[in-house]
Formats: structure tokens, C-alpha cells, sequence
């Protein structure tokens, strides 16, 4: 029987070093948030130590999900989001699993959707300033101006478009066409926030602080990053012409 109303999605792609931390951290909040890794088979063992504790400690709380091979980290979410709307959760959150999001903000996140009363809550660097640590300089730029570029050309009011940190009300999701969703690096996280925007629903920005991952490496690249700048003149052409699904009766 489910006994939470929260599921964290972590997408791994040899997290080895985090997985098991990361995992720990999580459930040791005072709020029950379960946790489904989407695993890209790691060669790296990740998997196999999501199902030690799954066997040993954590089930019903942890689950996993193994696809072969690196499928990119938009079909991994929406492989999760599927799941979870199959198991009836109302609360989804995407997080990453080298702490740079800081498992303590999950509760802030859970609490503009479920207090608040918004259908989205964004974990974002940039509603308050810039809040990177440990960040190269040019990586902090290039993300800072890739958001202030989406919301030149799109007219989107959200600071932090790239952020992958963030609570979906189960209604935001249900709603969305997950299959017809693009992108699949940064421009995935751009595509989803701005389809939830066109369609009506709420959003907050939560201000937290990106600490860049101390161990494991990093899955990053300039493709990523062009995938996004170039694919911001399709979601403006999309914004015009495209019709979204109408808004859900509360």
C-alpha cells in the first residue's frame, strides 16, 4: 500500500559515489518522500547498489527502473512521470543525485504546491540573484544567459527556465502530452515549464542555492546547451500557433 503522497525522481547515469547518499539523505526527512531511480544502465554498479537497498532496508519506498543504454535524461523523467502517475502519486518531484539539489529543499517544494496552493514549484538559482556554488564561471554565465535568452524570446516570466529541481502537482502531468515532449537535455526542462505556463497553470519560484557536484562527473555538454538555445525559437513559434490542452477543473 502506498504510504506517501511525494515520489522523487532521480534519473543516474553511473552515480555510484551518490546513489546510496543521496537515497539515505532523502528519507531521513521528516516528510515520506519514496524515490524511483531511472537507471540508463550504468556500468558503474548504480543500479545494483538502488536494489541492495531496496532488498535491505528501503521497500516499498525505493523503486527502480532499468533501461539500456543512455536514452537522454527527458525520456528518463518521462518514463518516471509515467510511472508515477500509474501508482497515484499527487506530488513529483525531478532532482538530481550529486547534491547539487540539496535534499532539505524538497519539503519547501512539496510546500508551495501542496500549502500554497501551485501546480509547479521550481527549485531556481536566479529568482534571488545567483545562487551557484562551486560553479566554473563560464558555466554560471552560459546558464544565467540561457535563461534570461528564453525569457527575451519567449516572453516567459520564470528566472530559472534550465532548472531540473522542481515539484509537478500530479494534475500538471496528467495533463501535459508527455509524447509529444521534444527536448531531451536542457531544452527538456525549458519545453516542460513553458507547456505547463501556456496551459494556465501556476508557478512559484523557490529560491535555493545549486551546489556543483563534489563527486562522480558531470553528465554536461554543449549539446545540451545548443539543444536549448536552438530550440527556444520552436517553443516561440509553438506559443503562437500550437493549442495546448485546456486547464483542469480543480
Amino acid at each position: 500500500m502506498k504510504e506517501s503522497d511525494s515520489i522523487v525522481i532521480i534519473p543516474t547515469y553511473n552515480e555510484k559515489e551518490n546513489i546510496e547518499k543521496i537515497t539515505r539523505a532523502v528519507f531521513a526527512l521528516e516528510h515520506s518522500f519514496h524515490i524511483l531511480v531511472v537507471d540508463d544502465g550504468s556500468p558503474d554498479g548504480t543500479a545494483t547498489i538502488v536494489k541492495r537497498l531496496m532488498s535491505d532496508e528501503f521497500s516499498g519506498r525505493l523503486f527502480l527502473i532499468e533501461r539500456s543504454g543512455k536514452l537522454g535524461l527527458g525520456t528518463a523523467y518521462i518514463t518516471g512521470f509515467k510511472w508515477a502517475l500509474s501508482h497515484g502519486y499527487d506530488y513529483i518531484f525531478e532532482m538530481d543525485a550529486d547534491f547539487s539539489h540539496a535534499p532539505t529543499d524538497l519539503p519547501r517544494l512539496y510546500s508551495a504546491c501542496h500549502d500554497e496552493g501551485y501546480d509547479l514549484a521550481i527549485g531556481s538559482r536566479y529568482v534571488s540573484g545567483v545562487n551557484v556554488v562551486n560553479w566554473p564561471m563560464g558555466r554560471v554565465l552560459m546558464s544565467y544567459f540561457a535563461s534570461k535568452y528564453v525569457r527575451f524570446i519567449t516572453g516567459f516570466p520564470i528566472h530559472d527556465t534550465t532548472a531540473g529541481f522542481k515539484c509537478y502537482k500530479r494534475r500538471v502531468l496528467a495533463t501535459i502530452d508527455l509524447d509529444a515532449i521534444r527536448f531531451k537535455g536542457y531544452g527538456f526542462q525549458i519545453e516542460m515549464k513553458y507547456t505547463a505556463y501556456k496551459i494556465g497553470f501556476r508557478i512559484k519560484e523557490v529560491p535555493v542555492v545549486f551546489v556543483n557536484r563534489r563527486e562522480g562527473v558531470s553528465k554536461m555538454s554543449g549539446g545540451i546547451f545548443s539543444e536549448a538555445f536552438f530550440g527556444v525559437m520552436r517553443l516561440r513559434w509553438d506559443g503562437w500557433f500550437r493549442k495546448y490542452p485546456p486547464m483542469p477543473k480543480e
